[in-house]
């Protein structure tokens, strides 16, 4: 009966704090509810009409009677709170270890035996936002071509470089050089490629970021169902996220317009197995910028262009809408938060206003997906495909 799944990742949009989320320093968080309050209220109909406000209490959205959509929200198993560990998860691969984290800079060793690999000296080295250390070593980058290296605190190995001073290609090799160099006990789950333009007190950062993951500790969705013969496209920093691995077609775009521009040309194209989709902007832009008025409006963006995804989607189609992890900008850090995230599910020939509950795990996302599509289970996660098919 499905053929065809889209999975649209709203990277960074929680809906409530974890159990566990004070021993990440999170208690409180609530992206979604905070943004709304924030701001007075926000206006997201389609997500509504989906049964968006089953899930929880954001102002402005109203509780549906009779939603289109299927509804529930799904806690996190792993240990971490970053969009690999979530992404992960969410195709069947569960850590029982999060990835190590740096809120000094890295060890000493790590910075030299990169410093020799690339045969560059480097500046920074140290927890930081981004634009903020771009702002201030940016001049001297400009005179001396040091890459400039920073973390947060997340589990992430981040180079900033001027794009007339080292050009994206190199960028992206010096990317890869730290992405080999950092094996455990120092394995990051992200290198970053930062590139930025402009001039001192204008540097802006481009849409040319590039994410550089460690590989798969398992088979993961998108291996089982390439095995199988399906079609798997990543669209967004999906390959990056699988280190390219178990897709037969990615798209990389740099924004969450180009992402749903891809999303609907996909669903034209690609008549059967998986599209996967991540959507950075409210993470990227808003989240870590503690941007509360841009993040509302990111969302109510998606939710207007949300119609395009639904008026091409065909018999046999399932469109599930989620998140990665939360990423609160009204509290008083600029990280990521350990959320509940919501799942949304609709199809043209599949049950409306179902409860799908309170997942134990993101994995049974990919369970209910690979049952959905008749490839080879996973290795964790428990199917919610029943609840889906109308009686």
């Amino acid at each position: 009966m499905i053929n065809r799944v889209t999975v649209v990742v709203l990277d960074g949009v929680g809906v409530g704090e974890l159990p566990d989320a004070a021993e990440y320093g999170d208690a409180g968080s609530n992206t979604l509810a905070h943004v709304a309050e924030a701001v007075g209220s926000i206006a997201l109909p389609n997500l509504e009409a989906l049964g968006l406000g089953h899930i929880g209490e954001f102002a402005g959205v109203r509780q549906m009677g009779h939603p289109d959509g299927c509804f529930g929200k799904m806690g996190m198993l792993s240990k971490g709170k970053d969009t690999t560990t979530g992404h992960w998860e969410m195709a069947g691969i569960v850590l029982e270890t999060s990835f190590p984290t740096y809120p000094k800079g890295f060890p000493c060793e790590i910075i030299e035996l990169f410093q020799q690999a690339i045969g560059r000296k480097v500046l920074g080295n140290r927890a930081d936002s981004g634009t903020e250390i771009i702002k201030e070593l940016g001049e001297e980058h400009l005179r001396t071509g040091s890459p400039i290296v920073y973390t947060s605190a997340d589990s992430v190995f981040q180079i900033a470089c001027h794009e007339q001073v080292v050009p994206l290609e190199e960028l992206y090799q010096i990317c890869h050089t730290a992405r080999k160099l950092l094996a455990p006990p120092h394995q990051v789950a992200k290198v970053i490629a930062r590139p930025f333009v402009g001039e001192p007190g204008a540097f802006v950062r481009t849409e040319r970021r590039r994410d550089f993951s460690v590989e798969p500790p398992g088979q993961s969705l998108l291996d089982v169902l390439t095995i199988s013969g399906q079609p798997v496209v990543g669209i967004g920093k999906i390959a990056d996220l699988f280190n390219g691995r178990g897709l037969t077609r990615s798209i990389h775009t740099g924004n969450n317009a180009a992402g749903m521009d891809e999303t609907v040309r996909a669903l034209k194209e690609v008549p059967r197995g998986l599209i996967f989709v991540n959507l950075v902007d409210f993470d990227t832009l808003h989240g870590h910028r503690n941007d509360v008025v841009g993040y509302a409006r990111a969302l109510e963006e998606f939710d207007a262009r949300l119609p395009e995804l639904l008026d091409v989607m065909r018999q046999g189609d399932l469109l599930f809408l989620t998140a990665d992890h939360g990423n609160d900008p009204t509290l008083s850090g600029t990280d990521h938060t350990r959320e509940f995230v919501p799942l949304l599910a609709c199809g043209p020939r599949l049950a409306r206003g179902v409860n799908l509950g309170t997942r134990r795990t993101f994995a049974d996302l990919g369970r209910t997906i690979v049952d959905a599509l008749g490839a080879k289970r996973l290795a964790w996660g428990e199917s919610f495909l029943d609840a889906l098919l109308p009686g």
